[in-house]
């Protein structure tokens, strides 16, 4: 047998013969050696016994030389790869079993070999280098595993000439591999093997089936490409690397697996889910062949898994519905558990590979190693520069510590402690080593039976680091979302950058809708809260072009407290940032003699009473209660994601929208926090407790996302006690006393409830779990114990209340009916449509989602066509740096529509910049540019050119992220064509358009360009009136016709000139703007050399300002 003859996956040859062998589990490796005889660990067998799926790929790691730090790329599957194993999967071997599996990297990511300027990346520190995605082990085992799915024809490749070229060119790379690995001559690695030894068999048969002279030819063009490439000087692993890059470019369906699901509503439709590293999940209705994208890794909230049923029959099905940030649910039905759990293993891997390393969304699949990790406090295998880096965060407390795996050796962990050394706090570190379930530190001869047992010994005893000697004091446990060299920074997707911190708020910087007293009526009373004095009124707009009266809450300022004026603006600025169906909407302010917060009006009122009311007619139902607490969590997680704290978390902060009955579950809003801690006194802050947490109390400046935490904790109590306020009969001292005691509120009898109520309301805040954490407990709570509760009525609550906003139905999931869209404000003007705020509420209750509505001013034949094609290219667009369409809603008879979008509070760039200039620095403007870049980089890669770039035309979704919008200009390229001339007559403004769309209406990427260099312009004078494009040209340009004011600017722009340097813009920046403004199209750069110069800026700014 030559040797390339010989399995490239040791064992699958003989894999029938090992399966009918009884007691043993064969692990197959991949491998691309000359050798005919396997290397020793191509095969790895274990004896009887039980093995985890992660224990096993642990072995495999060792045998492979994978350090820990790339683990969790690889995961456990079937030969045919037909299943994928969970970590957490038990393979019991006994003298009736066997198991042959196969170890492979699952998880893929976009462009992580890192070509043509485009990578995947290590998060790292700033200043520091990222450690590389991939090791040269982990890099030879994926050219392994990749050249074995391309030779077995494991990849689906079409059989064009074009591909049979390219097939042969990777044929040659790989026989120059083979003369660099064996040391020997090009001739003498022919002579041992065929090239189609190298090629995918199905092409190796068509080449078979050729004439002796084809062959021949063939087997020429492939002596003679390896002979010229000889003479180049390339090393084993970039011969490897290439091979990588061109077969990723050969499948476009690289590194994504797909599933075959089901509606769960029994009608048996057929749907296909796709997940990948660079896109997240997305799926198809396979008759469309169109993918819709549901949503990427970091969006996602939470995962269940669920029994199916079908007439109450129990079935082998299982549903799977994953929520995402925004509360929509894709729930789909797998044919049974095993499936379900590989889609579900997949998702929660890349979750931690790119969102969060130390969170996982269900019991399930969670991985043992993982949770044994977050029991002991134990980090996983981060470098000491990040350990370093949290113990400096955490205040550098001398004794402090972090607990690590080690990021070379499975069986050892680190530990980097804060010292106190002659010359100030530095940093040391020792090992411990795990050896037969003892634990000790390396040349220490005691053995501890425990890790935590080792810890608190040094708690009381000395220990020794590099000639210093301390105690250990406190544990730095890991943190949700923490930056670590275990995520995967991907070149598609937006990334949190460290910019300066926050500056505290003033009220130039606050931004809310400034409402008139006119257009206020006030009507009944509804009571007092803290602060304030409430009403029910009425808001009349006049904006539109009838008049509408739309149902208020007025929260009135008391005169009394007009010293907590600004932070009672705060509350309404943030909730204006807010955009989620569990928050109430802010209407506005009115600002004048007294100052009024307007809201949105909640029928059924605040939780506490509503619960206390109730109670008086029975009890109430479980089920009820935890829908409740499910909504508030996920409210609260909206917020953790957006690093808000809300800082007021009681039941009398839940407003009730709908009480709920059989066919919907209840619908709850969490409102504004009202007057900030930070500005209470002593007496005000202990009347707060025990929602208030301990931490705040002694420090309101303490207030984190942690505080959050334990109110929930505290309001999940009370929730469950029917409304009862606890402590309510104490006086404030004895409040007091019962945190200086330590003390926690009576725990319910139901077990997990009382486990979860702990955890939140543990006095240690850095063990408070994220809310993500929290609701996969509540999940677990609702999926396993309450289904043995029983309501009042004695009927089983499992599954009873639960309503979702699908992701997709059987009908078209884009079209809104008109009849439930409620006006609420309008938000702006465009060239042809005017947008308005409206709540979509089908169920006619006030629980739908706020959207923005774009409408025809103009009803022509023109203006209709053109808004259509603004629909149907937001709907083919999906870019985290695009805002996302959601339908079209059409008027009876179809005669005009409207636009459905995604409503983003912020506004655009244009009445952002100017009311947030002072918080915000030369670092978040170039943030934003590099944002849009990549944007425009995508719509250009879609082939689509924006022609109206602008500051107006760029929406906020958050201080951090923003997105292109107004697509009502947008066209597409001719596929031979790369430029667009425009053959009817455009609205469109003409100070941001490039000299020969003036000229000659030809728009390009290159004229996109120019816009981008003038809204470079505008985030640089912070869209301020005074010196935007329009009155800069009008003033530089002097009198002239009005009606010749584009062939004026056309010989303005010809001669040279152009706007001039923004006050306080860095000279680099400028010198960006000129080159986006080259006369010639051709000379200005691209939107990718834009996106790298504009992030190279950033970093050169960021680290002049860090010292």
């Amino acid at each position: 047998m030559s040797g390339e003859e010989s399995p490239l996956l040791w064992g699958s040859r003989s894999s029938s013969t090992s399966s009918t062998a009884t007691g043993s589990l064969q692990l197959l490796l991949y491998h691309s050696s000359l050798s005919v005889n396997p290397p020793t660990e191509s095969q790895l067998t274990f004896p009887g016994g039980q093995y985890s799926a992660e224990e096993l790929c642990i072995a495999a790691a060792k045998s492979c030389g994978i350090q820990p730090v790339y683990h969790s790329l690889f995961a456990l599957a079937c030969p045919k790869l037909k299943t994928w194993y969970n970590p957490n999967y038990v393979f019991t071997v006994d003298s009736s079993t066997s198991h042959v599996l196969v170890y492979r990297i699952r998880f893929f990511f976009p462009h992580w070999i890192g070509v043509g300027g485009q990578k995947s990346s290590r998060c790292s520190l700033m200043k520091l280098p990222p450690d590389p995605l991939l090791s040269y082990p982990v890099i030879d085992y994926l050219f392994a595993q990749c050249r074995s799915d391309f030779l077995s024809d494991r990849m689906k490749l079409p059989t064009s000439l074009d591909m049979q070229d390219q097939c042969l060119t990777l044929a040659v790379l790989d026989m120059m591999r083979l003369t660099q690995e064996n040391n020997k001559p090009p001739k003498q690695i022919l002579s041992m093997i065929s090239y189609k030894q190298c090629v995918p068999q199905s092409l190796r048969q068509a080449i078979q089936k050729l004439s002796f002279f084809s062959r021949k030819r063939l087997r020429s063009r492939v002596q003679h490409s390896l002979r010229k490439i000889r003479a180049c000087t390339l090393t084993d692993p970039l011969i490897k690397l290439k091979y990588l890059v061109d077969l990723e470019k050969l499948d476009r369906n690289f590194g994504t697996e797909t599933f075959q699901v089901q509606s769960p509503k029994g009608t048996g439709n057929n749907m296909i889910l796709r997940v990948s590293g660079g896109g997240g999940i997305s799926w198809m209705v396979p008759e469309t062949e169109l993918w819709q994208t549901f949503c990427d890794f970091p969006e996602i909230v939470d995962i269940r898994i669920t029994q199916a049923k079908f007439d109450s029959a129990i079935s082998e099905g299982r549903i799977v519905t994953v929520t995402k940030q925004d509360n929509k649910v894709l729930e789909t039905q797998f044919p049974n558990l095993q499936e379900a759990l590989s889609f579900v293993s997949l998702v929660d891997g890349y979750y931690r590979l790119t969102t969060d390393s130390h969170h996982y969304f269900c019991e399930e699949v969670a991985s043992p190693r993982l949770r044994w990790n977050l029991e002991n406090q134990c980090h996983g295998p981060i470098t000491s520069e990040f350990a370093v880096g949290k113990l400096k965060k955490s205040g550098s407390v001398v004794g402090s510590f972090v607990l690590r795996c080690s990021p070379q050796d499975f069986d050892k962990f680190l530990l980097t402690v804060c010292v106190e050394t002659s010359l100030g706090k530095d940093y040391r570190g020792c090992m411990i080593q795990k050896l037969n379930d003892m634990f000790s530190i390396a040349a220490v001869p005691r053995h501890f039976s425990s890790l935590w047992s080792l810890l608190e010994h040094y708690q009381h005893c000395t220990l020794s680091l590099g000639g210093v000697r301390t105690k250990l004091t406190t544990c730095c446990p890991p943190q949700p979302k923490e930056k670590s060299n275990l995520l995967i920074l991907r070149d598609s997707c937006p990334q949190r950058v460290l910019l300066p911190g926050r500056e505290r708020r003033n009220l130039q910087s606050l931004t809310f809708h400034k409402i008139h007293l006119k257009d206020i009526t006030f009507m009944e009373s509804l009571g007092k809260g803290s602060f304030t004095k409430i009403f029910r009124g009425l808001r009349t707009d006049e904006e539109r072009d009838e008049r509408c009266e739309v149902e208020v809450l007025l929260k009135v300022l008391d005169p009394t407290y007009g010293h907590y004026q600004e932070s009672f603006l705060e509350a309404a600025s943030i909730m204006n940032q807010i955009s989620h169906k569990h928050h109430i909407l802010v209407h506005g302010v009115c600002v004048g003699k007294q100052i009024i917060m307007i809201q949105e009006f909640v029928c059924h009122g605040a939780l506490d009473l509503y619960l206390k009311r109730q109670q008086q007619k029975g009890p109430i139902a479980i089920s009820w209660k935890l829908e409740v607490v499910r909504q508030l969590a996920y409210a609260l997680c909206y917020l953790e994601d957006k690093q808000l704290v809300h800082g007021n978390i009681s039941a009398k902060k839940i407003l009730l929208s709908r009480e709920g009955d059989k066919g919907n579950p209840p619908f709850i809003k969490l409102s504004d926090r009202g007057v900030s801690i930070k500005v209470l006194d002593e007496e005000l802050l202990a009347e707060r407790i025990p929602w208030l947490s301990p931490e705040c109390v002694s420090d309101p400046n303490n207030l984190a996302l942690e505080s959050d935490r334990w109110s929930f904790g505290v309001t999940l109590w009370e929730i469950f006690n029917d409304g009862h306020v606890p402590l309510s009969a104490e006086d404030p001292s004895t409040k007091l006393q019962f945190y200086n005691d330590h003390k926690t509120l009576p725990s319910p009898h139901w077990i997990e409830l009382a486990s979860l109520e702990q955890q939140c309301m543990s006095y240690n805040p850095l063990l408070r779990p994220s809310f993500r954490s929290i609701m996969r407990e509540l999940n677990n709570i609702i999926a396993f114990d309450y289904e043995l509760l029983v309501d009042s009525k004695g009927q089983q609550v499992k599954g009873g209340l639960r309503v979702c906003d699908h992701a997709w139905e059987l009908q078209d999931p884009t079209v809104y009916e008109e009849r439930h869209l409620k006006y609420i404000s309008v938000l702006g003007k465009g060239n042809f449509g005017s947008v308005e705020l409206c709540r979509y509420d089908p169920l006619g209750d006030n629980t739908g989602e706020l959207v923005a509505v774009k409408k025809l001013q103009h009803h022509t034949v023109e203006h209709v066509r053109d808004f259509q094609r603004e629909s149907r290219i937001l709907r083919s667009l999906h870019s985290d740096f695009i805002v996302k369409y959601k339908g079209i809603c059409y008027s009876a008879g179809r005669r005009s529509f409207q636009l459905i979008m995604e409503y983003l509070p912020n506004g655009s760039l244009r009445e952002y910049l100017p009311k947030n200039q002072n918080v915000l620095g030369p670092c978040h403007l170039l943030l934003y540019a590099s944002q849009i870049c990549k944007g425009m980089l995508y719509l250009g890669s879609q082939r689509y050119v924006h022609r109206d770039l602008a500051s107006r035309n760029v929406l906020v979704e958050s201080r951090e992220h923003v997105k292109i919008g107004d697509f009502g200009l947008t066209k597409i390229l001719p596929q031979d064509k790369e430029y667009y001339v425009v053959r009817e007559k455009g609205e469109s403004p003409i100070f941001w358009h490039a000299p020969e769309s003036l000229s000659d209406s030809i728009y390009s990427r290159e004229s996109d360009v120019w816009s981008f260099g003038v809204l470079l312009y505008e985030l640089f004078t912070y869209s301020q009136r005074s010196c935007s494009p329009p009155t800069e040209y009008l003033r530089m340009m002097g009198p002239h016709n009005a009606q010749q004011t584009v062939c004026s600017l056309v010989e303005f722009l010809r001669a040279g000139k152009r706007l001039c340097t923004p006050a306080s813009c860095p000279t680099e920046v400028y010198k960006l703007m000129l080159s986006c403004w080259s006369s010639l199209p051709s000379e200005r750069p691209s939107f990718k050399d834009l996106e790298l110069q504009v992030e190279q800026l950033q970093e050169s700014l960021t680290n002049r300002s860090t010292p």
